[in-house]
Order: C-alpha cells, then sequence, then structure tokens
C-alpha cells in the first residue's frame, strides 16, 4: 500500500506548472511551438501549466533547454 501524496505535493506541482507557463510566454512561444521543440503534444505541455499531471525529470531538462533557463528557474 502505498503512502498518500503530502499536501505540499500538488502545491508543488502547480507552482512549477506557472513557472513553465512564465517561462514559455517569456520566450514568446506557444504550447504548440514549445511542445514541437521538445517533441511533445501541445496538450502534454497545457496539462503540466494547469498542473493536471507534472513532467519528468527529462521532460523537465527538455523544457529548460528550450527555454533557455536554468532547471532551477522552473522548480524554484
Amino acid at each position: 500500500m502505498h503512502d498518500p501524496i503530502p499536501d505540499w505535493v500538488p502545491h508543488r506541482r502547480q507552482q512549477i506548472g506557472l513557472q513553465i507557463r512564465a517561462a514559455r510566454r517569456t520566450a514568446r512561444l506557444s504550447q504548440i511551438q514549445l511542445g514541437d521543440r521538445i517533441g511533445r503534444d501541445h496538450k502534454t505541455i497545457s496539462r503540466w501549466e494547469n498542473a493536471l499531471t507534472a513532467p519528468d525529470l527529462t521532460d523537465l531538462l527538455l523544457v529548460a533547454d528550450a527555454l533557455n533557463v536554468p532547471l532551477a528557474d522552473l522548480v524554484r
């Protein structure tokens, strides 16, 4: 049996999504454009930005590279 997810996890996932959205907008990219750059569907980008799902480490690295931002800026 798995332990329940701590209350702070959904909040952090939401914050990461907001950071991705902010960095994407600063780069003046649409969700479609970012998705094309990292090989993901724009719906996946939307789900991350809206905290419906969370990107894994590989996806975070790809996003940081595509947006030319430090990884720490996305997960801070």
